[in-house]
């Protein structure tokens, strides 16, 4: 009908012995006028959200939206330039804009949008703008102080953050674990070993070893230090590591301890190898202006073992490393911050499926020139024959992952390999079956023992390295979650013609999560906020798997995902879930996000659920609350790097997610 009105229209106006030339602009008005006077508020909604993600598609085919962490990382970028006296008085002043910016009224910071303070994150910015040449007298300085005193002051933050202070000479180096950088010799069957731990440890770590184990010393030109944030005194504090209270914990406390005492005793030929050990391992990895590993932490630390090792500013590791660093900077008008990573394979594979969706009946020349583009660009970054430190693990397996990052050739991700490999096998395009003969046979080659799938590494469960008082931050391993697994059943599943050469991994992966379902209902979400993240995780791979929807797995998921539905229709959750399992799915904020109710809608419709009023309510809300530019504005954190540690803000999620949504919704109503 709108097809043959457009035309009809389209027939008057050029039949018309009065159009001419001139009157082609007006006539195009004409009829966007007309087209959207015959489309529905969902049509023209998807066109909008649609439109929108068009035009910041870059032109080689890619998306990427900023990655926002918490104000501990532009905090350590302020700390990096006093570190090594690289001071840019400007950008430094536009950094502790936005760390002003983000101070909560208790002065605290928080790690999540309006979450409770954290000690770690609080001492480093205090730290930050007090070298950036805030007084320490200003209302705002006053409070965090306050603050951090108030609970246990700096002496009870965590190691990395001791690590930093230790390198500025703020605590003693007794004050940290004892990572000497002997660990580089270990043989694999030791109990501690770099491929026992997930990929980010090794890259933070490693470099980490040689500026612990040489006792590396800020600059800190302006000789700035930070004692009003102790109780007592940091050479006389003897509770530094109060948070280890495991059995196992102890004894290896116990042990560090004896080898700081030895350490006089390794001889100077045996660091010396070791460093050199250390320092061949992450410059092989340095990956160029993508930098070591693809993460700030990491990039930091070799940037700054490479100045102790006597590598000079004008070296291209140093030039590379440095460089990598500043890509990750968002600078605006007024403010700006560093990311922890970047993520444009993550968004450009995701981008690609909502666009997908949105184009599979309505077919619109520019999306199908955009998805060409998009899927060739991300065809052309698979990772192949590359070196991995995945390899280790699954040697006789054949490279046919993504990174996450631009370029990250030595990790690539499992995740993100699995939704790109899934836009790939949607596309049907015979240009695409090496990548997805490849992606088929790494994915299904990662898999753990326990029918899961990890982000990097397969069967990376050695739980017992949680305890060592180096891991206060809980997330030194990558076993296998939920929602990776989801995913990669989902692509899997996807690949009809190899569907008896997969069964088994296939089987394997539903007893997995099978197994994992909570007890309500609902998947854990390792990778996003949270239970509602991972339920839809798991019931997309369902789908695929052919999973039928009267499954009881999947009625007990479909029930809960109702029963935590908000009056307005929305979905909501934040990442107090995973602090406190008790209030899942409910979010603290008590309003809805675009975010989730996507990912609710997408949850329910892969269950059966397309005609519920359900799935209606959400659908209104997402098309009540659409901006005007054709998005929506979810300002709350969306993700975890490390549940309870570290959180992330995608801006992408409350962008391509409310479009799959509503594009899928418009689908199914068409079925």
């Amino acid at each position: 009908m709108l097809k043959d009105s457009n035309a009809h229209s389209e027939l008057a106006l050029t039949s018309s012995p009065v159009a001419t030339q001139a009157e082609a602009p007006l006539r195009q008005t004409f009829l966007r006028t007309m087209d959207r006077l015959l489309r529905s508020p969902l049509d023209q909604a998807i066109q909008r959200a649609r439109d929108r993600l068009l035009s910041l598609q870059h032109e080689q085919g890619y998306w990427v939206f900023e990655l926002e962490a918490d104000c501990t990382i532009p905090a350590e970028y302020i700390l990096m330039m006093h570190f090594m006296d690289e001071i840019d008085a400007g950008l430094q002043a536009k950094i502790a804009a936005y760390l002003r910016a983000h101070q909560q009224d208790d002065g605290s910071y928080p790690l999540f949008t309006a979450g409770p303070g954290d000690l770690s994150c609080t001492v480093k910015v205090y730290y930050a703008l007090k070298l950036a040449g805030d007084d320490i007298d200003a209302p705002h300085m006053k409070r965090a102080r306050e603050w951090i005193l108030s609970h246990g002051g700096a002496a009870r933050s965590n190691v990395f953050t001791r690590i930093l202070l230790a390198m500025f000479e703020q605590v003693p180096w007794r004050a940290v674990p004892f990572i000497p950088v002997e660990i580089m010799l270990l043989p694999r069957w030791f109990p501690f070993h770099l491929d026992k731990v997930s990929y980010w440890s090794r890259t933070v770590m490693v470099p980490l070893f040689i500026l612990c184990s040489h006792r590396a010393k800020a600059r800190n030109p302006r000789r700035i230090g930070i004692r009003e944030l102790f109780v007592v005194a940091p050479e006389r504090e003897k509770n530094y590591f109060s948070h280890v209270r495991t059995p196992l914990g102890k004894a290896v406390l116990a042990l560090e301890r004896l080898g700081r005492r030895l350490e006089p005793l390794i001889p100077k030929a045996v660091r010396q190898k070791a460093t050199e050990k250390a320092r061949d391992w992450f410059v092989e990895r340095l990956n160029g202006v993508d930098g070591l590993g693809g993460i700030f932490p990491a990039m930091v630390n070799a940037y700054e073992a490479l100045d102790l090792l006597g590598y000079p500013p004008h070296h291209e590791y140093r030039r590379l490393a440095r460089e990598a660093i500043d890509r990750l900077l968002v600078v605006k008008d007024d403010y700006a911050y560093c990311q922890p990573c970047v993520s444009p394979i993550w968004d450009t594979g995701l981008s690609t499926l909502a666009l997908q969706e949105a184009n599979r009946y309505d077919r619109d020349p520019r999306t199908e020139a955009a998805l060409a583009a998009s899927l060739r660009w991300l065809a052309s970054k698979q990772l192949t024959d590359h070196p991995g430190d995945w390899r280790v693990r699954r040697p006789k397996v054949e490279g046919g992952g993504w990174a996450f990052q631009f370029n990250n050739t030595y990790y690539p991700d499992v995740d993100d390999s699995a939704v790109v490999a899934h836009a790939l096998a949607q596309a049907n395009n015979p240009e695409f079956d090496q990548a997805l003969r490849r992606a088929g046979n790494w994915i299904a080659g990662m898999i753990s023992k326990n029918g899961g799938w990890g982000a990097f590494d397969a069967d990376n469960t050695y739980h017992y390295l949680n305890h060592i008082p180096f891991a206060d931050h809980g997330a030194l391993l990558d076993p296998p979650t939920v929602d990776v697994s989801g995913r990669c059943l989902m692509f899997l599943a996807k690949m009809t013609e190899r569907r008896a050469e997969f069964q088994p991994v296939i089987d394997a992966a539903i007893a997995y999560l099978r197994r994992e379902q909570e007890p309500d209902g609902s998947w854990f979400g390792r990778w996003g906020t949270n239970y509602i993240y991972g339920t839809w995780s798991v019931l997309i791979g369902f789908e695929l798997a052919g999973v039928p929807k009267d499954d009881p797995a999947i009625r007990r998921a479909v029930a809960w995902l109702k029963g935590i539905q908000r009056d307005d229709g929305s979905w909501g959750e934040d990442n107090f879930t995973y602090h406190d399992p008790r209030r899942e799915g409910r979010g603290r904020f008590h309003t809805g996000m675009a975010f989730h109710t996507s990912l609710a809608l997408l949850a329910l419709m892969a269950a059966g659920e397309a005609h519920s009023p359900e799935v209606a309510a959400g659908v209104d809300y997402l098309l009540r609350t659409q901006q005007p530019d054709g998005f929506w504005n979810d300002p709350y954190f969306n993700a975890p790097g490390f549940p309870k540690v570290f959180y992330l803000k995608y801006h992408g999620y409350d962008k391509f997610f409310p479009l799959w949504a509503l594009a899928r919704y418009r689908n199914e109503q068409r079925a």
